[in-house]
């Protein structure tokens, strides 16, 4: 008789008894500099981890905001000891890991190399090397960083966000300028290290494959040295809610996709009874993919990529509850209606059983993989010692999460996902986007609108479309761009284009090759190492994708929405095109640019100045899902008298790709034969 024939497949399987975990009993060791030390044995591998965190009260840096990442920045950059390159080669010989920051630090090696990885961190910690040298290349690094998040809406929507929960002179609300980065000298930076890098807040977990002895020894030998000290201690002011529920719109005209962003903040401290049901009700409301913001959002009406929610706890002021995601222009009045919906539907309707034990079952799954991690184990130990947590806190976790029952969760929506009095975050283009959010109606009424700039400073109504000068057209607008490349006679004589370029990722190197004819025709190929990722072929009213090895034609309407691009100068063969239009005149990146559509998922923009194309925006749906693609052009440089953009970027959703071109032929290089 087989097993099988003994299981009554009939019947459901009984549950398992409820895992438990046992995270270790950590041995409290505190230095006579106040540094408090917590051993957690675990000889499973012969290695060991150090985790540094310094639990200082949050502080804002005023005109000199920025010098807390500065310093953070300048940490590991050798010691006064070693140099950069000696330390770093040291740690990566040994196999070990060592990060250091302005908060503390990390530090990961074998078992045998515990005194020398002790040895290293404490003299990356204690004896940092500050130097004007090495502070000028973090500041570029960080203002280039700033620069390049002006740009994305992401960026913006993150910092409008806590500043108008908090405020700009709140430690949550504070943001780094360009200016308050160059306010920061090497003397503030020595300065901010000897105020707030100190052990008398701090806490440090030791965890592995140690003898407890031996670990003191090390620990004291090379920390002990750190000089008592304890960083200035205030009060962090509360956020309060505002009055009503209202959208706090933000301009951004090269926004493909607009930022929603639904925040308040809420009173919630981890030690708090209600947080594992907080925690079980954020899981439905928006935690995973199955949760109701996502399923509506994504799955029912295909509105964005994902959708999710949070309830973050503070120990020091106020939490915040917050529901995002990023979403087509053209359904963001409607995703912001369906975010309200979901909200109030976990306020209003028990949570069903089969959602419940799912939440249950999926977070705790989450929650014990981590306790694997002896990252995880170590903030569990400082959490219990400086979140007011007991000692058994998340041993016995898994019992009052699975203690949760569906009127907790309807209980505590109500108490901690705001409703009435919810800051709607928009960051988005206006043009598109601010006409239909202004008609929103909430609970019978029509939604306030208010209206902030990228720092969360009130503004008027902005203004998105400037009149178009009398005789300019989509016509003149294409031959002004064609002059401005390099004029009609020599556009008219390009037969062939072919171009070669890479972009990076994740460290490898991709070439794209693209060649045209002024036959219809259109090779485009990415490649890796020689090897063909993808490619596209268009040879006249024929053509096909190769993907993975998989070659499929183009559709009839794919073969036409593409066609334009087979020609060597496209707006050259646009120009006789009556399905251009000249739209709006618009601010783009600070700068005037027409607005060109052509059909209804293709708008290209032009410098009202300089009259080159700076970008192209795209629209296309696959499996019910809606894609916006935006290559943005610069760096134009001329081949042949002909100027061509040799950087340009292409965003598709949360994927972004920068191409450089390495080489530009004009009128050879190209035969019928590339595009059979």
């Amino acid at each position: 008789m087989s097993v099988n024939a003994q299981i009554d497949r009939s019947q459901m399987p009984e549950p398992g008894p409820t895992p438990s975990i046992h995270l270790g009993t950590p041995e409290l060791y505190t230095l006579s500099n106040g540094l408090t030390v917590l051993f957690v044995e675990n000889h499973k591998l012969p290695r060991i981890s150090i985790s540094l965190q310094i639990n200082n009260t949050p502080h804002t840096e005023g005109d000199k905001a920025g010098v807390g990442s500065l310093t953070a920045s300048l940490m590991g950059n050798g010691t006064t000891n070693m140099s950069k390159d000696e330390y770093n080669e040291e740690v990566d010989f040994l196999g070990a890991r060592i990060n250091l920051s302005a908060e503390g630090g990390y530090a990961q090696a074998l078992s045998k190399n515990f005194e020398r990885i002790t040895e290293l961190m404490a003299d990356g910690a204690l004896n940092p090397n500050f130097t004007e040298e090495e502070l000028d290349k973090e500041r570029t690094k960080l203002i280039e960083g700033l620069k390049s998040g002006e740009k994305s809406a992401a960026e913006v929507s993150s910092r409008v966000q806590d500043v108008l929960l908090y405020g700009a002179n709140h430690p949550y609300g504070e943001y780094t300028t360009e200016e308050t980065l160059n306010n920061v000298s090497l003397a503030d930076v020595k300065k901010y290290y000897k105020t707030y890098f100190v052990p008398q807040n701090a806490y440090m977990v030791v965890t592995g494959d140690f003898q407890l002895k031996k670990a003191k020894k090390f620990i004291k030998k090379y920390f002990g040295p750190w000089l008592s000290a304890k960083a200035p201690s205030i009060t962090v002011p509360e956020a309060n809610p505002i009055q009503y529920t209202q959208i706090d719109f933000v301009n951004m005209p090269n926004a493909v996709q607009s930022e929603l962003a639904v925040v308040s903040p809420i009173k919630l401290k981890m030690a708090d009874a209600d947080y594992p049901a907080v925690l079980v009700a954020n899981y439905i409301l928006g935690g995973a993919f199955g949760s109701y913001l996502n399923m509506n959002l994504r799955e029912e009406h295909g509105y964005t990529y994902g959708a999710r929610s949070n309830a973050s706890p503070d120990e020091w002021t106020n939490g915040e509850f917050s529901a995002t995601t990023k979403i087509r222009n053209a359904v963001t009045d409607s995703a912001v209606v369906e975010t309200l919906k979901e909200i109030k539907r976990i306020r209003e309707e028990l949570v069903t059983d089969k959602d419940l034990s799912n939440a249950k079952a999926k977070y705790l799954g989450n929650f014990i993989m981590a306790t694997e991690d002896p990252k995880t184990t170590a903030r569990y130990a400082v959490n219990i010692k400086t979140k007011n947590l007991p000692e058994d806190y998340y041993e016995t976790f898994i019992s009052r999460i699975n203690a949760v029952t569906a009127e907790d969760v309807k209980r505590v929506a109500n108490k901690y996902f705001p409703y009435n009095n919810l800051r709607v975050v928009v960051v988005g283009k206006g043009s598109e986007v601010l006409y239909t959010l202004e008609k929103i109606e909430f609970e019978g009424k029509t939604m306030p609108v208010f209206y902030f700039d990228k720092f969360g400073n009130k503004i008027d109504r902005p203004v998105f479309s400037k009149p178009i000068p009398e005789g300019v057209t989509a016509k003149t607008v294409l031959t002004d761009y064609i002059e401005a490349i390099g004029g009609m006679d020599a556009v008219s004589k390009v037969k062939t284009i072919m171009m070669t370029g890479e972009t990076k990722v994740q460290g490898m190197t991709l070439q794209l090759d693209i060649k045209r004819s002024d036959k219809g025709q259109l090779s485009q190929a990415l490649s890796l190492n020689g090897n063909v990722m993808q490619k596209q072929v268009i040879n006249g009213d024929t053509g096909y994708i190769v993907s993975q090895g998989m070659k499929n034609d183009l559709e009839a309407e794919d073969l036409k929405n593409a066609s334009y691009e087979a020609y060597p100068i496209p707006e050259y063969q646009l120009l006789n095109n009556d399905n251009i239009k000249l739209t709006a005149i618009e601010t783009l990146d600070g700068k005037d640019v027409y607005v060109v559509t052509f059909s209804d998922n293709k708008t290209f923009y032009y410098d009202t100045q300089t009259h080159l194309k700076v970008s192209k925006v795209e629209t296309n749906e696959f499996n019910g899902q809606v894609y916006t693609t935006t290559l943005t052009f610069s760096d134009y440089r001329e081949v042949d008298g002909i100027k061509f953009p040799y950087i340009f970027k292409q965003t598709t959703g949360p994927q972004e790709l920068s191409f450089t071109l390495k080489e530009v032929k004009i009128n050879e290089g190209v035969s019928d034969a590339d595009f059979e």
